[in-house]
């Protein structure tokens, strides 16, 4: 198994997943953060007064998959989050060792 984390502009991420449930692949968590990456922020205009503003919002999406849905998950969030421009996110995946369904007990790809 393995554990997808998706940093993505939080206005992708209906398209995301909409096309992620079209894949055939349920169960996400979506958190909404804060961050920066090349693009280091960016400034805003308030009252006449410039700030920077260091941290943009981001959604920060989590998947846990079979090993055999993780390609296909990452084509979908690439194809649907990108903008062609700075700051559309980045893609880490993870080993997952254990998987416990806690109302059954299942475990693994069961528990998935």
């Amino acid at each position: 198994m393995k554990k997808i984390e998706a940093i993505i502009k939080p206005f992708k991420l209906e398209d995301v997943r909409e096309a992620l449930t079209e894949a055939g692949i349920s169960g996400l968590t979506v958190t909404e953060v804060k961050g920066y990456g090349r693009q280091k922020g960016h400034t805003e205009t308030y009252r006449g007064a410039e700030y920077k503003v260091d941290f943009l919002p981001k959604i920060k999406l989590e998947i846990v998959l079979t090993n055999d849905q993780v390609e296909r998950c990452i084509e979908v969030i690439t194809s649907k989050a990108n903008t062609g421009k700075i700051g559309d996110g980045k893609i880490f995946v993870f080993e997952v060792e254990r998987a416990i369904r806690i109302r059954t007990s299942e475990e693994g790809d069961d528990a998935v």
